[in-house]
């Protein structure tokens, strides 16, 4: 049986931040574009928290929710290098360590450096080594696989460990809200809904067949992490090649000016992915699916990487117009940046030049 930790870190931009600048300490930090700008938040601090101030929202909506607020423009070097630093600490553990993000990572502790035979300690030993040497907290989870490692780590924020064991996975799941489920958005949670799945115990009353049959492959997964079962291995070294959001539409919606809209609202969210990422990209594809489901895409490359919001949007919006929207109701909208470079020296709030070939 594996021994899985997830490391999270506690609101990691604006903890940095706050750790930089002492006459933040105790205040509502935002991390992320200016409230006069089309910027998002890409974190929060949990001061600005409390006031329901949270990543991907944009910037204009965090000033009206906490208007005290403090914006700061990201500084994507500092954080990276606070990254390595985590890592380092991770690695004298174990090689397995598989990065998320910037701020996240499994690591299987199974068999150690250290030679600690519980993966608890070795969590808290952690926790402690990050405070100290990077002054910032992190929380932890720990279990035998990594769906419940990574369901553990947000039970006790911040600066917190959780464990659950295979004596309690199954009642942990049963009582875990369907939307708390990693892997399942806000549109697969609607569905579930609709079919009464409201929770982890209505999830394990479906059969394997009827999940698959409702939700195609993914139908796999939602069975078998409801019964407790996740066998991916942790794999270091791990290559992201694309970054991209979609939303499904509750009722089809045909008038492009609404599109239009809510494309503005993926390419914000799709720019807080990236930068949570630490990327850029050239080669953009709208994904569109028709009130029939048909489903088609659209795709550009451009000579610069980008992750900014205004110039994915300046991207999709000809391809929108490529396709049959505003003469046939569409029922999603997508769109993902490839052709990745995730070097270390991209600001996520630049505009860049975008001459398209």
């Amino acid at each position: 049986m594996r021994k899985i930790i997830h490391i999270d870190m506690d609101a990691f931009y604006a903890s940095i931040e706050q750790r930089d600048n002492p006459r933040l300490r105790g205040k509502p930090v935002v991390v992320g574009g200016l409230p006069g700008s089309r910027g998002v938040v890409a974190t929060a601090s949990y001061e600005a928290r409390k006031f329901g101030v949270h990543s991907a929202m944009p910037s204009s909506k965090a000033k009206r929710l906490c208007p005290a607020a403090i914006f700061v423009k990201p500084r994507m070097q500092v954080y990276s290098a606070v990254s390595r630093e985590i890592r380092e600490i991770f690695r004298k553990y174990t090689n397995l360590v598989e990065p998320l993000s910037l701020d996240e990572a499994y690591l299987d502790v199974t068999e150690n450096k250290e030679g600690i035979p519980s993966a608890l300690w070795i969590a808290d030993r952690i926790r402690k080594e990050l405070k100290k040497r990077t002054g910032i907290t992190g929380s932890a989870g720990v279990s035998y696989n990594k769906f419940l490692a990574k369901m553990a780590s947000d039970l006790n924020k911040p600066d917190g460990s959780t464990v659950i064991t295979p004596g309690n996975a199954l009642d942990f799941i049963a009582a875990l809200p369907i939307g708390k489920f990693y892997g399942i958005g806000r549109s697969t949670e609607t569905r579930m809904q609709s079919l009464g799945i409201r929770t982890g115990a209505d999830l394990q009353t479906k059969s394997e067949s009827e999940l698959i049959r409702r939700f195609g492959k993914a139908g796999a997964y939602y069975y078998h992490v409801a019964h407790g079962r996740d066998d991916r291995p942790v794999t270091p070294f791990r290559i992201r090649k694309s970054v991209g959001a979609e939303r499904t539409f509750q009722e089809d919606i045909l008038r492009i000016e609404n599109l239009y809209e809510i494309l503005e609202t993926i390419a914000k969210s799709v720019e807080t992915r990236l930068a949570k990422a630490n990327a850029a990209g050239k080669t953009v594809t709208l994904k569109v699916r028709y009130n029939d489901f048909k489903t088609i895409t659209r795709s550009t490359t451009v000579r610069d990487f980008t992750n900014n919001a205004g110039d994915i949007l300046e991207i999709t919006r000809p391809l929108l117009d490529s396709t049959d929207a505003g003469n046939i109701p569409l029922r999603l909208l997508g769109i993902t940046l490839s052709n990745l470079d995730l070097s270390l020296d991209h600001s996520p709030y630049e505009q860049l030049e975008l001459p398209l070939d």
